[in-house]
């Protein structure tokens, strides 16, 4: 099978289900960051040092393209029969139980820290900017098309989990949270 199908040559692609829409569309541009975050993340868990981080952004990729999917099927009477699998709301208690389990290990967070650290850390920081633009870019959509509701749920614990993660690997790689100091010129 060929991976170009010419198909999209005009600036169009397909949902699922077969509708077709532009390539600018605020559908394609929400899954499209989400693809986006997905490839960050697996680029993440080539540089990370905590075994558990990286078992935990696997699963997070895994759920990431339900969720891809899920944005790319119109929810319609007609796309019911393609039994594509809609967000649960078990991926993000799944999120919630990581957040509580890894912030056993860190110290208090009193001040605001800045982005960095450790590489592995400095790109969990990406990931979880990443993951914010696509929280809008889902929020956006919402008001115009059907969205499950733990689609915006699930990229909102995402984001608190992606900042939990960068200061485990912060620890586990021996670089302190890098503390923000407004008044420093």
């Amino acid at each position: 099978m060929k991976i170009y199908t010419k198909t999209g040559d005009k600036g169009e692609t397909g949902l699922f289900g077969g509708e077709r829409v532009s390539k600018d569309s605020p559908r394609i541009s929400a899954y499209g960051t989400i693809d986006e975050l997905n490839s960050f993340i697996g680029l993440t868990v080539t540089k990370v040092k905590s075994k558990d981080v990286k078992e935990c952004l696997i699963k997070i990729q895994n759920y990431l393209f339900t969720i891809g999917a899920d944005l790319a099927t119109p929810e319609n009477e007609k796309n019911e029969k393609l039994n594509i699998q809609r967000t649960p709301s078990s991926f993000y208690t799944e999120l919630e139980k990581y957040i509580d389990e890894f912030e056993t290990h860190l110290d208090e967070l009193k001040n605001f820290i800045l982005p960095g650290g450790s590489e592995g850390a400095a790109l969990l920081h990406i990931c979880r900017t990443i993951c914010r633009r696509a929280e809008r870019e889902v929020v956006a959509l919402k008001k115009s098309v059907t969205i499950g509701d733990n689609i915006i749920i699930f990229l909102n614990r995402l984001s608190d989990l992606l900042f939990v993660l960068s200061r485990i690997e912060n620890k586990v790689s021996n670089h302190p949270d890098i503390i923000w100091n407004p008044s420093s010129d």
